[in-house]
């Protein structure tokens, strides 16, 4: 039987300083141009923690609004008024940058990460009241050190300093003299990940009702590489997190893929539960602190706040069927090949036409397509338009050229067939997934029956090929209970052809019988 989707999580973390000294758009900056006027202006131009919870997309984000609730509000939505307020919601949180520091201090294992004592007081109480804390988690916050412990980590010892209101507050110390691989810098980028991953996972187990133990396998799917210098990018993020939120039961890899990753982890995890290697498999994934203020320049000159403010992470329980929730249809599976080419026209194809045409499907078939959920106020101003309306536009093209949609119902496919896009631009996050928390709840509600998650990916960024990449999947309503049926029905039939023949061969031993 096909697996399914057990349970999703989503979640946000605040964190306006590393925006300024840890984004890789700023730290570039910094670089190249120390005195440059944005540099003077970014700190002037960043959302609060309560403007970051209120804002409407990061609301959709956690489960607050569905995205035909958030399309009801005028855009751009930074300049909407809200009275969204919550820090939690159905799917996860948005978490603060006092609390994400502790957290990320939690995760470390080697004892590379350093907070100021003062600090530490103040945030571990803040920290013990978040909704997804446990004590075994809160034993792992270590006490802070004297602020001139971190000014010398930091200024001497070539660390990376943690800020928090412009203030020095911690810092990640480099784990080798000469090894790039393990600078301070590599080190912090790949705990936040970790960290957020972690949070993630807390918040999946919680939605699942299940016991942590349960789950038996993990795949991490962000970004970031972890290693040393002779294997850099060996990994493993999955056991790594797998290890703080306490999956005792659990082992794990990676998968990588650029922007893609998530909906090849996807396809990874529904194929080793279906295949009865794995009963539980989680795919996760933390934030990026590169893409923090990606567009930040943009932003200011539009007079718009710096939105990449907040790191994202996700998570999603993959198990097998217990005929109520929503199925991953492995039959339905759409592959950008190496051949395919990297015209629109391909790619779409690829991953959306021939995949349900192989299926005897057509391509208004699929009540929902999820493809690059971009935010659009994080988009647009930098030049990159509506990434999930030209997704859908695309698709609405293709079904318009082959025959199934005529060319005047192109906008309303569009609108029918697709939505708008809330998740932040932090890479491998926006890519597909962020519906799939939606999806599985309203096709286990019936209210729509199927829905294709379609990951894309810019191998080319890597340096290693010019290629394109891209893979996507069918989401449908759980299907257990005819599937048994028909089951049912060919066991009745196998009986009655077993009948049928043992009837025949005693009228045969009769008639020889007969003849003796």
């Amino acid at each position: 039987m096909n697996s399914i989707i057990k349970a999703t999580s989503y979640t946000l973390f605040h964190a306006p300083d590393m925006v300024i000294h840890n984004g890789a758009t700023q730290v570039t900056e910094r670089l190249v141009n120390p005195e440059s006027e944005y540099l003077l202006e970014i700190s002037k131009n960043l959302r609060s923690y309560e403007d970051v919870c209120k804002y409407l997309p990061n609301q959709a984000y956690i489960g607050n609004l569905t995205p035909s609730e958030l399309e009801e509000y005028a855009q751009p939505w930074v300049n909407t008024p809200s009275t969204f307020e919550s820090t939690t919601g159905k799917f996860g949180q948005i978490m603060s940058e006092e609390e994400l520091y502790l957290v990320i201090q939690a995760c470390d294992v080697f004892e590379i990460m350093f907070l100021e004592e003062t600090f530490v007081t103040m945030a571990k109480k803040k920290l013990a009241q978040n909704v997804i804390m446990t004590d075994d988690f809160m034993a792992r916050v270590k006490d802070g050190v004297p602020q001139s412990e971190i000014d010398k980590k930091t200024n001497e010892e070539h660390g990376e300093g943690l800020y928090f209101n412009g203030a020095l507050v911690g810092v990640v110390v480099r784990g080798h003299d000469v090894d790039t691989n393990l600078s301070a810098h590599i080190l912090h980028e790949n705990l936040v990940s970790k960290a957020t991953g972690v949070i993630s996972l807390m918040h999946l187990v919680k939605n699942s009702g299940m016991d942590a133990s349960e789950i038996d396998y993990v795949i991490d799917c962000s970004e970031e590489a972890c290693g040393d210098m002779n294997q850099r990018g060996g990994g493993n993020f999955a056991k790594a997190a797998a290890e703080i939120a306490g999956l005792q039961n659990a082992t794990g890899s990676d998968v990588r893929g650029f922007c893609a990753a998530p909906t090849h982890a996807l396809i990874v995890a529904a194929s080793l539960v279906k295949a009865g290697t794995f009963k539980n498999v989680a795919i996760t994934a933390g934030g990026s602190t590169a893409k923090l203020g990606m567009n930040g320049k943009d932003h200011i000159k539009k007079g718009f706040p710096v939105m990449e403010d907040v790191l994202g992470g996700f998570a999603i329980l993959v198990s097998q069927n217990d005929g109520v929730h929503a199925e991953i249809n492995l039959d339905v599976v759409g592959r950008h090949t190496v051949g395919t080419g990297s015209s629109p026209q391909a790619v779409i194809t690829s991953l959306v036409a021939k995949p349900l045409e192989d299926n005897g499907m057509k391509i208004t078939d699929i009540d929902k397509y999820s493809a690059e959920m971009q935010n659009p106020d994080l988009t647009m101003p930098a030049g990159a338009g509506n990434v999930p309306l030209a997704n859908f536009k695309m698709i609405g093209a293709l079904a318009v050229k082959r025959g199934e949609l005529e060319k005047a119902q192109l906008m309303q496919f569009t609108k029918d067939h697709g939505m708008c896009g809330w998740a932040p631009t932090q890479g491998h996050i926006p890519s597909g997934v962020p519906y799939v928390g939606f999806a599985a709840e309203a096709l286990e509600n019936k209210e729509i029956a199927r829905v294709m998650i379609i990951g894309k990916g810019s191998l080319f960024l890597g340096r290693m090929t010019n290629l394109f990449d891209g893979v996507s999947v069918m989401l449908q309503q759980n299907t257990a209970i005819e599937e048994k049926a028909k089951q049912e029905q060919g066991k009745v039939s196998e009986d009655a052809i077993r009948k049928m023949i043992a009837s025949a061969m005693r009228e045969f031993a009769l008639n020889l019988d007969g003849k003796e």
